[in-house]
């Protein structure tokens, strides 16, 4: 079944999910993060299928998100290596990590963070870039950026046109 295009929406979540929504790609990146470059490898850790990995592979080239990258030349064969757009998807992952961490993983979680300048297992947690604390769901609200340009992605409220 083809799922709907975010292409057109208004809505940074909604390109996030055109670019990398689609359930296999997360894995691949995920994958990628931990140093699999190679479409064999991807293969066997992920049990994908050869068609549906060479589309996935295709669409994060396409997307800026991996390069494709020859390592032999008869037959070539290719490296996919992740971007620095690619690689700024580790917040991602590793946001969705922890969520199934919490809610997933009965016997706790299958992989940790070692933060490399302490040495100890580190959780990602969300902190305020001007003031530094952390911060929860309930202490945010959502607000127009400048990027807006209708008034229906925040119920309830209105889009105020910048100030001239």
């Amino acid at each position: 079944m083809r799922r709907t295009s975010f292409e057109d929406m208004n809505c940074s979540l909604a390109q996030c999910l055109e670019a990398v929504g689609e359930w296999w790609t997360l894995l691949i990146v995920r994958d990628a993060l931990f140093g699999i470059t190679r479409f064999d490898d991807f293969r066997a850790r992920l049990g994908i299928a050869r068609n549906v990995l060479t589309q996935r592979l295709e669409y994060l080239v396409a997307q800026d998100i991996m390069t494709k990258e020859p390592y032999q030349g008869n037959p070539v064969r290719y490296d996919y290596r992740l971007t620095p757009k690619g690689r700024s998807l580790w917040l991602v992952v590793t946001a969705m990590r922890q969520w199934g961490d919490q809610w997933a993983a009965p016997d706790g979680p299958p992989v940790e963070s070692l933060h490399l300048t302490c040495g100890h297992t580190a959780l990602i947690e969300p902190m305020c870039s001007a003031c530094g604390e952390r911060v929860h769901g309930r202490d945010i609200r959502p607000v127009y950026g400048p990027g807006a340009k209708d008034d229906h992605l925040i119920p309830g409220e209105t889009l105020t046109p910048p100030p001239r």
